[in-house]
């Protein structure tokens, strides 16, 4: 009885993954995958979904298997990216340290005021000098997280 209920949904499942899929954008320019009319929008065309392979979802017989000497380069190629993943990593906590070290730093420290004849006060140079330091230092955290993303990404 089990069996035939599992070959039932079985036979059932495999119409719906072969099912045609409509593309439909909205007046609000969203676009919309589904297998039923949507109201209100525009069809744009299907989306058929590629035929899933028959049989078992195993290794598939008469594969090509890598040959050996492959190992080292794929070992090297896993070392690399291993790399460059700390590296963003430690430029993620970068940038973090440095954008946090940019807001905190907005408020004066002191020796940062000058006072003026009024009998206020003006923020000197001093004070601008270490917020464009502090700005700084996000930009440059910034390219180095941009550049350990791309290396990776190489690395990939």
């Amino acid at each position: 009885m089990r069996f035939a209920t599992c070959l039932l949904l079985l036979a059932l499942a495999a119409p719906a993954a072969a099912q045609t899929v409509y593309r439909y954008i909205t007046p609000d320019g969203r676009t919309i995958f589904s297998d039923q009319p949507v109201p209100g929008a525009k069809l744009q065309g299907t989306v058929t979904p590629p035929a899933q392979p028959a049989g078992p979802t195993g290794p598939v017989e008469g594969r090509r298997v890598p040959p050996a000497t492959d190992a080292p380069a794929a070992d090297n190629r896993a070392q690399r990216l291993r790399a460059a993943t700390q590296e963003v990593e430690a430029a993620t906590q970068a940038l973090a340290q440095a954008r946090a070290q940019l807001e905190t730093g907005k408020e004066p420290l002191p020796g940062e005021r000058t006072g003026t004849a009024g009998g206020g006060s003006r923020l000197n140079d001093s004070y601008w000098a270490r917020q464009a330091a502090n700005e700084q230092a996000v930009a440059q955290a910034q390219a180095r997280l941009d550049a350990a993303t791309a290396a990776r990404n190489q690395a990939l």
